[in-house]
């Protein structure tokens, strides 16, 4: 199949497909006489798992650890073991995290109860003044790699 067909069998942007080929993600496909891209379905399969990864939030670095060993079924799956339980505490980390933002901006709402002339909202006022001291706790985990959740 042409790089369009993956895409659309796959319900993923063909410049995120080229992206992961790049990336080593997916492997490079052969190409035509004609030099199109002809995928088959370990393509299909392997873009499909790393789907799934990503809607679970995964990152690159950790979806390709779990590539390596899908290759290499016969090793131990300690390290898999290990890498979730990292990723489901970093899970937990932004769950707190997304709770803090939550209160934060309930907090924030709370200073402009009525419609009135924006030079007196309360929200832009908090706003404004939050961003000239910035503060620690306004930090959100944004990101994670395999080996950073500790």
């Amino acid at each position: 199949m042409k790089i369009g067909e993956l895409a659309k069998a796959t319900s993923t942007a063909v410049e995120t497909i080229r992206f992961y080929e790049r990336e080593g993600i997916l492997s490079s496909p052969m190409r035509s006489q004609a030099n199109y891209r002809v995928y088959e379905q370990v393509h299909v399969d392997r873009l499909a798992f790393v789907r799934h990864c990503r809607s679970l939030d995964m990152t690159l670095d950790e979806i390709r650890v779990l590539l390596r060993f899908k290759d290499a079924p016969d090793e131990d799956c300690g390290e898999i073991n290990t890498l979730l339980d990292e990723h489901i505490e970093h899970v937990v980390l932004r769950v707190r995290d997304l709770r803090a933002l939550e209160k934060d901006l309930k907090t924030l709402r709370c200073m402009c109860g009525a419609r009135q002339a924006v030079k007196d909202c309360g929200i832009l006022q908090e706003l404004t003044q939050a961003s000239r001291t910035p503060s620690d706790r306004h930090k959100r985990v944004v990101g994670h790699v395999h080996g950073a959740h500790r």
